[in-house]
């Protein structure tokens, strides 16, 4: 089952979901953004973004514990700033993150909850995919988000930390669980470094 708006406000209040900073305001004010979609709450860009560089090397996806360190030691950082956004020109991959934390506790009762990281349209528009194939926040997750973005428009996409970029769909889990944590668990880097 997917919760609603207000379900998933019902939820940040039971302490069942954490988002941090918790997104605001609630409920829609005349002429003011409002975070919540019907089914879904946005999340916003953080200012780091990790642009990888072209090379001779090779990724092995399948050396598990080493693809965080591998990724940031090929990578370019850029700090966004409203003066200086970056360019994402098209064809040209980078790793971003949410500036939110996204918390999904499953000591809290159940049914658990998961949740779905996806792009927004009016991004997917202008060609900007936000995420490729790793949709879904595992219960028990904890930390921000890594966004695989790419351009895939014909015109260069400007991104702004703090810009709305994807939204989060909360989901119930049925039954109970145990805990397998990926490498990326507590990552805090665009990369997925802790």
């Amino acid at each position: 089952m997917i919760l609603s708006n207000i379900e998933i406000q019902r939820a940040l209040g039971e302490g069942r979901l954490v988002i941090d900073p918790e997104p605001l305001p609630r409920r829609p004010v005349a002429g003011e953004y409002c975070p919540y979609d019907t089914h879904a709450v946005d999340l916003r860009l953080f200012q780091e973004i990790a642009v990888p560089q072209a090379g001779s090397e090779h990724f092995d996806v399948t050396e598990r514990g080493t693809l965080p360190e591998v990724i940031a030691g090929r990578s370019q950082r850029f700090v966004l700033t409203d003066d200086e956004p970056y360019p994402l020109r098209p064809h040209q991959f980078i790793l971003g993150r949410t500036l939110e934390r996204i918390e999904l506790p499953v000591d809290k009762g159940t049914p658990h909850l998961a949740a779905r990281i996806e792009g927004k349209s009016s991004r997917a528009r202008c060609g900007l995919m936000v995420h490729f194939t790793a949709p879904t926040v595992h219960p028990g997750w904890v930390g921000p988000l890594t966004l695989e973005m790419i351009n895939l428009g014909p015109q260069t996409v400007i991104l702004r930390p703090g810009m709305a970029i994807a939204q989060l769909i909360i989901e119930e889990v049925r039954g109970e669980i145990f805990l397998n944590p990926s490498q990326f668990h507590g990552q805090s880097t665009p990369e997925g470094l802790a």
